[in-house]
């Protein structure tokens, strides 16, 4: 299982690592794919991955898609209203073969995967963006190492007994500041490498602080929806890992998380101060 495990993991993030080097479209297209991938496995938990709603979510998806990378980033709201009238009009004109809750679920499915995973694209477009998105990574997949590691070894108070007994507070602490610990030594090295414009010792620490602590509430999030329908995992795509959202579900918060405080930090007058 092991071996399966780290195989997989090795191979997965090779396609992650030489999709996000090449950007622009490949990018774009790759992150797409997979969050089609997510949406169908989430649709599958709630029984409408192969309807009406689930078809016309997809296709929001993808048009949604197409808008970022054109550039459209202002359509967002008329595609969230567009898609919200299109599902209730499925829901009213096919009463009662769907609920109101599949209805919900569908709308839910696009912000929570394709809309929210879009950012790794967003982060990547930005100036010197093929950096920046390896802070993703350090604050997800990073936190998540360090989390277990230093659990592993001090953890004995739980931090969530019911939806996920084997996490605990100090592995949480521990993942958080071996995040901005991995931040910080990224930012080492490569600041004399690349021209940012700004303090990356600063930045980058506390981007991954940000990015890990929201991490663990993507992973919590993405657990408690499987435990409420009895699920263990999304599905069976990544030998030994699972689904697609069950390795991506920390990034789901992560990607975002890091656009903003890049966004935030960067462009505020607190880096004229600490430049």
């Amino acid at each position: 299982m092991f071996k399966q495990r780290l195989i997989s993991g090795i191979i997965l993030v090779l396609i992650i690592a030489g999709t996000l080097y090449m950007g622009g479209d490949v990018t774009l297209f790759v992150m797409g794919v997979v969050s089609l991938i997510g949406m169908y496995e989430l649709y599958r938990i709630y029984g409408i991955e192969k309807c009406g709603l689930s078809y016309m979510a997809y296709l929001m998806a993808i048009l949604y898609y197409a808008m970022i990378g054109i550039g459209y980033r202002e359509g967002f709201l008329m595609m969230a209203s567009v898609l919200l009238i299109l599902l209730m009009i499925l829901y009213v004109f096919r009463y009662p073969k769907y609920s109101a809750e599949q209805a919900m679920s569908a709308f839910f499915g696009v912000f929570y995967v394709a809309v929210m995973m879009s950012f790794v694209y967003q982060l990547r477009v930005l100036e010197n963006g093929g950096y920046l998105v390896v802070l993703i990574f350090l604050s997800s997949w990073g936190c998540d190492t360090l989390a277990y590691c230093t659990g592993m070894l001090i953890g004995k108070h739980k931090m969530s007994p019911v939806l996920s007994p084997k996490k605990t507070i100090e592995g949480a602490v521990g993942g958080v500041i071996g995040a901005m610990i991995l931040g910080l030594l990224y930012g080492m090295l490569i600041q004399n490498h690349v021209h940012f414009g700004y303090n990356v010792l600063f930045v980058f620490p506390v981007v991954c602080t940000g990015g890990a602590l929201l991490s663990m509430i993507g992973d919590l999030c993405a657990s408690a929806i499987k435990r409420n329908h009895n699920m263990k995992d999304y599905g069976k795509l990544i030998p030994g890992h699972g689904g697609i959202l069950d390795r991506f579900d920390s990034m789901i918060f992560t990607a975002p998380t890091i656009f903003y405080l890049m966004i935030f930090l960067t462009k505020g007058t607190l880096l004229n101060v600490i430049r």
